[in-house]
């Protein structure tokens, strides 16, 4: 219809579409095939989440309790709460309630002692005499029975050094764990709590005195993850890590735009769940990445957020099976391809 035309023609006009809802029809046909082919073409990697805290590595870097090993009173403090420590330094002094034990077990060691001195003369005065008594035995001078007397003899006394000698050690341990009464640092490190009283208070052996915290520690994350998500998980796999008061900004799905984050390699995974039953999964530091926030930054015990970086996918993909709640997309750690987590699927030639 020509435009001069529509003037004779108003109802028809009216009821044309107006521009506006063609400029938005147009709009939402682009916005819905941009939106397709955003979830079609778009990567995205999945994540596995956990939380956990920081811990040590090895059983000697983690806090340990410094405990008694001779019972008796506490005499001496020389350290207190907070107090950094080197490896050695005295941190208590222990007494005995007898205070002349110390010295009667030395003095009994040195009665030991000049015991099996006297017995080992003995020893030998028999032992010649053996000698000469052959000799005389071969030339017919002197009767076999004497021999023989002798011989017992050298025995006899052979048998009571032997029991002077187990009494030896056993003096030697006593005055070994006497003296073992001034505990010291096991090594570098903090002390963080103190669990007897004062001067006076009776300790037992092997009662705590104090908790411990050694220094320049390995750390390792303990991530705690649900057992469907635990078997998609071998070491080796990358770790984005988030510390307890260490501001950052997380998108799970796009790891590189991730900022305040940390990365870290799967360790192992435990065999059997923890009692609130989930899985433990340590995470070490990766070699090629920036290193964790030092202490005090990050201390032993702090809470940790961490997502296990698995198999990219679309995000259509990802939303459907969000929705239909199937489990991760996996490949086996011999087929999966060797690049870093969250990079684009490799192209296939041919």
């Amino acid at each position: 219809m020509r435009a001069e035309d529509r003037v004779y023609f108003k109802t028809l006009e009216s009821i044309r579409t107006p521009r506006v809802l063609r400029t938005m029809a147009i709009m939402l046909g682009i916005g819905v095939a941009i939106s397709v082919a955003f979830l079609l073409f778009v990567p995205w990697v999945q994540t596995i989440h956990g939380v956990g805290r920081v811990s040590a590595l090895e059983p000697r870097d983690r806090v340990q309790n410094v405990t008694a090993l001779v019972p008796g009173r506490i005499a001496q403090w020389y350290v207190a709460e907070g107090v950094k420590v080197r490896k050695g330094d005295p941190v208590v002094r222990i007494v005995d309630n007898d205070p002349q034990f110390v010295q009667r077990l030395e003095a009994e060691r040195d009665q030991l002692d000049a015991e099996a001195r006297s017995i080992e003369v003995q020893i030998e005065v028999a032992q010649r005499d053996v000698r000469r008594l052959r000799t005389l035995v071969a030339e017919g001078l002197s009767a076999t029975r004497d021999l023989e007397l002798a011989l017992l003899k050298v025995e006899d006394l052979r048998a009571k050094l032997a029991a002077v000698r187990a009494k030896q050690a056993g003096a030697k341990i006593q005055v070994d764990r006497q003296q073992a009464q001034l505990v010291r640092a096991p090594r570098d490190g903090v002390v963080q709590q103190l669990l007897v009283g004062d001067i006076g208070t009776f300790v037992k052996e092997g009662e705590v005195l104090m908790t411990f915290a050694p220094s320049d520690t390995r750390e390792v994350v303990e991530l705690f993850v649900d057992g469907r998500d635990v078997i998609f998980i071998d070491a080796g796999r990358r770790v984005r890590l988030e510390f307890e008061g260490w501001p950052a900004v997380q998108v799970s799905g796009w790891p590189s735009i991730a900022r305040g984050f940390f990365d870290g390699v799967v360790y192992s995974v435990d065999a059997a769940p923890a009692p609130s039953g989930l899985y433990r999964v340590l995470v070490l530091p990766a070699a090629d990445r920036d290193d964790w926030p030092p202490a005090p930054t990050i201390r032993l015990g702090a809470k940790t957020r961490g997502w296990v970086m698995m198999e990219t996918v679309t995000i259509g993909y990802e939303i459907w099976r969000q929705l239909n709640d199937f489990p991760l997309e996996f490949k086996r750690p011999i087929d999966r391809e060797q690049r870093d987590p969250g990079a684009a699927p490799a192209e296939k030639s041919g």
